[in-house]
């Protein structure tokens, strides 16, 4: 164990009383008075299976709701679908078990998020819908949602042209990289319908849900371009990866710079709210903030020690995920983590320096799925104080709990 970790985290370390979402939130003050100035707070995870990132998070998007001012949850989930969960947190429209089953992702088809989209649903319901919390989806994908309601739109407004969406009844499942397309002809047909869309609008105004409409048509742009790029990790800002998380941050940029007090936590894999890069040198959702935002942006990554997280197996796309085990190992930075402080605990990496920040060291991820057996020793570089402004650590993982039928 590197003494240096050990007497920095001594002397910076702030306990964190209990996840339990509700409870009294003055172990929390510290991250609070970090966030002072800034307008965008990215909360990551290490895992998308964990019961005590859930709710850490939610205690955290509690805390920040109430005592400072956050006005947005913008979650690495479906544009398209997230809309119909806004509507369900800001006026109560729909069943919210099934809203957050259409997600896109069994990640989000949990208990512990139905918990949250309960809890945004009650906070300050009392006031006008415009000063409610919102609920935002920032990943083009799974956009079935977006297929219904242009469709909808165009047999109401230009029936002549309505038929036009079926060709991209195919965006609906479809995922990034799934439908190669050199001479991106989806696209192009989607981009046409986009201008039908906007067309009408320019023409009858804003009614008759041509706003609604033509954000939908915009998703279908995004999906299209994502699901017909190449699968190819090395190409830079070309790839399909490095599209995905530029058209996120455009997602979290529309809504900052599009109202003045609006203040964002983005919820994503500590992967995308990195202020570096990640895989093969792709610019990360986070990076692209940092450039736009400064210091305005604030990525604070969640880690954990040992035990159990949730994630498909290998390559299956369909079934349901089982629990995965792991240790805290030796090598990693968790390890050093772990020894370093007893418990869970919350760090801000601005607030000193350090020899061990700057140094790298190999941090865990993972993702919706794993591979069998070798996930364990899955690592990913990191320089603590380049990639990541805070961290919070979790001493111990458990699975988060699916909803019924999740496995989808």
């Amino acid at each position: 164990m590197s003494d240096d970790i050990v007497r920095w985290l001594s002397e910076h370390a702030r306990a964190l009383d209990t996840l339990t979402p509700g409870a009294p939130t003055q172990d929390l003050r510290p991250l609070g008075e970090a966030l002072r100035g800034t307008r965008i707070v990215g909360l990551g995870e290490s895992t998308h299976g964990t019961s005590e990132f859930f709710r850490l998070k939610h205690r955290i998007v509690e805390f920040l709701v109430r005592e400072e001012g956050f006005t947005t949850l913008a979650v690495e989930a479906s544009q398209s679908a997230a809309r119909a969960l806004d509507a369900y947190v800001r006026r109560g429209i729909g069943d919210p078990e099934r809203l957050v089953a259409r997600l896109g992702f069994w990640t989000w088809r949990t208990r512990e998020m139905l918990d949250l989209v309960g809890w945004l649903r009650a906070h300050k319901r009392e006031l006008p819908e415009e000063r409610r919390i919102r609920f935002v989806g920032t990943d083009p994908q799974r956009c079935a949602d977006s297929v219904d309601a242009v469709a909808a739109f165009l047999r109401r407004t230009v029936p002549a042209r309505a038929g036009d969406v079926h060709a991209l009844q195919v965006l609906a499942r479809a995922r990034p990289a799934s439908l190669p397309d050199p001479d991106r002809t989806l696209v192009r047909h989607a981009e046409e319908i986009a201008r039908l869309v906007a067309d009408h609008r320019e023409r009858s105004g804003p009614g008759d849900g041509a706003d609604a409409a033509l954000e939908h048509a915009r998703i279908l742009v995004r999906a299209a371009d994502l699901v017909t790029r190449p699968f190819a990790p090395s190409a830079g800002e070309d790839s399909v990866f490095a599209a995905r998380d530029r058209y996120m941050a455009e997602a979290v940029t529309r809504l900052v710079d599009g109202d003045p007090h609006a203040r964002v936590m983005v919820w994503a894999h500590n992967g995308h709210i990195t202020k570096g890069t990640y895989g093969e040198q792709i610019p990360a959702l986070g990076s692209r903030l940092r450039e736009r935002y400064g210091d305005a942006y604030y990525a604070l990554a969640l880690f954990f020690g040992r035990k159990s997280f949730l994630a498909r197996r290998g390559d299956d796309l369909q079934g349901p995920p089982v629990p995965h085990r792991i240790g805290t190992g030796i090598r990693s930075l968790e390890a050093r983590l772990a020894g370093a402080v007893r418990g869970d605990y919350y760090a801000d990496l601005r607030s000193g320096t350090a020899p061990w920040l700057s140094a790298p060291h190999a941090q865990r991820g993972f993702g919706a799925n794993v591979p069998r057996f070798v996930y364990r020793f899955h690592t990913a570089p990191l320089v603590p104080a380049r990639d990541y402004d805070g961290l919070a650590f979790i001493a111990r993982s458990t699975c988060s709990h699916p909803l019924p039928g999740a496995a989808g």
